[in-house]
């Protein structure tokens, strides 16, 4: 149902407040490149630090400005199902077109937890669901395929966002159900899409979505030969958004430098040092990006 390139999109900040004006015409950008869907208020959108009516109001801002041209997959999850209930209710009533639902973070749920509660959610709230299984900020608890497979089977959990970085995991998936495969690392779209991955829902395309989108294409038109070569382009600048420090650290950095918006973060993110931030802009004159 949800396949190609997808954003996850900043929230951008300006002296400590939510810049509404700027998201707008961050997802204008997004349209204009031809973008096939937008993931608002997910981990690349600082939602932690958001506050509810702040999280509510983002998404009804990205909503708003799509105007239905894309899909709208709004963060709605959380570690107390109750609340994720809550946040998933009202992103449908705003008139988003699924929920990206991540693994319950911290208090880490056994796998009939998992279940349980994403089955919870997808009971209560009649909207297409996308797992998004990350261990990694989860405290190294995940889902595992069979848990996965068992969730397919409820009739709104349509695809799941796959970081655990391990292509075994993602073939198991493929192999045991149906659900739309979605990368959740920029630098493994690609191999992902070799066990059955259907795109990629992007940090990187905040800044280069028709790169991005031109490599999905080639991948859901079969063609791997010629994806690969935009993966080798997208790599390195990929690779230094997501390891160079914690997600949304580096992209917010490369996308100050790009004039797109400040470099604010809400602590406990830190702005990356001059070090980092000398590798981000030499990544960026690399791409083309900068001169």
């Amino acid at each position: 149902m949800f396949s190609g390139a997808m954003t996850a999109i900043v929230t951008p900040f300006s002296e400590g407040q939510v810049d509404y004006e700027t998201l707008t015409e961050l997802v204008e950008f997004q349209l204009e490149n031809g973008i096939d869907g937008l993931v608002p208020v997910g981990t690349t959108g600082e939602s932690p630090t958001l506050s509810y009516e702040e999280h509510k109001r983002v998404i009804e801002t990205v909503v708003e400005t799509v105007g239905g041209k894309v899909p709208v997959i709004a963060g709605t999850g959380s570690n107390s199902t109750a609340e994720a209930i809550e946040l998933t209710a009202h992103a449908r009533k705003v008139g988003v077109d699924a929920s990206l639902q991540v693994a319950p973070y911290y208090n880490k749920p056994t796998q009939e937890g998992f279940y349980e509660h994403f089955k919870a959610i997808a009971e209560e709230v009649d909207l297409p669901l996308v797992l998004y299984n990350i261990p990694g900020r989860c405290g190294g608890s995940g889902m595992i395929p069979e848990t996965i497979a068992k969730l397919s089977e409820l009739e709104n959990v349509v695809a799941i966002k796959e970081a655990t970085g391990k292509l075994d995991q993602a073939s198991e998936i493929a192999m045991r159900c149906d659900l739309t495969i979605l990368s959740g690392d920029d630098s493994l779209t690609l191999p992902l899409a070799s066990v059955g991955g259907k795109g990629v829902i992007s940090v990187v395309a905040n800044i280069v979505p028709a790169d991005v989108k031109a490599m999905t294409d080639l991948i859901l038109e079969g063609d791997l030969i010629s994806a690969r070569k935009w993966h080798r382009k997208l790599f390195a600048l990929s690779k230094n958004m997501l390891t160079l420090a914690t997600n949304p650290i580096p992209i917010k950095a490369a996308m100050a430098m790009l004039n797109m918006c400040a470099d604010e973060l809400r602590l406990p993110m830190t702005n990356l040092n001059p070090q980092q931030e000398a590798v981000i802009q030499q990544s960026l004159k690399d791409y083309g990006l900068l001169s």
